[in-house]
């Protein structure tokens, strides 16, 4: 019952939009045209053909509806979403994971890094008009990392079971390096709009002390 009343509720406004398209608005005015083509007994005999003829020639010939939109969500709103995965994951790492100090330490600081971009404030507001570094941040705290560390973890259970290989903490190190590095990238670009904007500032200043 419930599926029935859906689809005969989504006739009238499927009926309503292609009454308000512009098919059909190009195709009335050709009609149109045709019945003003009947009475001055242009048409002849054979009316409504030719009302009927007009009418699709103007429907196929009028321009396509634009596709709506993608609802994508705003950038500020995924930052608050990122924020609060990286609060959870901070929270488990730094209660609950094991590491070596050497790659400890660079989880530490790639943390600290990732908080300070992060925290609620004017950095934060900054980064929500990037939408690339928005989907940069949360690609590297949402996925990046998480699978470095679990890719570490079982591959040091393996290796405790055929010693003798590469360690795996040496591709931790290397992991959290350049995902430290990349987030270092994003500081350095939002850093860069910031004096750019302070020049802009700057240059308008002068111009306006020597006007």
């Amino acid at each position: 019952m419930a599926t029935s009343r859906g689809t005969s509720g989504g006739r009238p406004n499927r009926a309503l939009a292609y009454l308000e398209s512009k098919k059909n608005l190009a195709g009335s005015a050709c009609g149109i045209a045709g019945v003003v083509l009947t009475f001055t007994g242009t048409a002849g005999t054979y009316w409504p053909l030719v009302v009927a003829g007009l009418y699709g020639a103007g429907a196929l010939l009028a321009p396509p509806e634009p596709l709506p939109l993608p609802d994508l969500p705003d950038p500020s709103e995924q930052l608050g979403t990122l924020r609060e995965d990286f609060t959870k994951l901070r929270d488990y790492l730094t209660s609950s994971v094991d590491l070596p100090p050497a790659a400890g330490g660079k989880l530490a600081e790639l943390l600290s890094l990732y908080g300070a971009l992060l925290d609620p404030g004017w950095v934060a507001d900054l980064l929500a008009t990037d939408p690339d570094s928005v989907h940069t941040l949360s690609r590297a705290v949402c996925q990046d990392l998480p699978e470095s560390l679990d890719a570490y973890h079982r591959t040091r259970w393996w290796t405790r079971l055929n010693p003798g290989t590469e360690p795996p903490e040496r591709h931790l190190e290397r992991q959290l390096g350049l995902l430290h590095d990349e987030a270092g990238r994003l500081a350095r670009e939002l850093r860069e709009v910031e004096s750019r904007r302070q020049q802009t500032h700057t240059t308008y200043l002068e111009d306006r002390g020597r006007s």
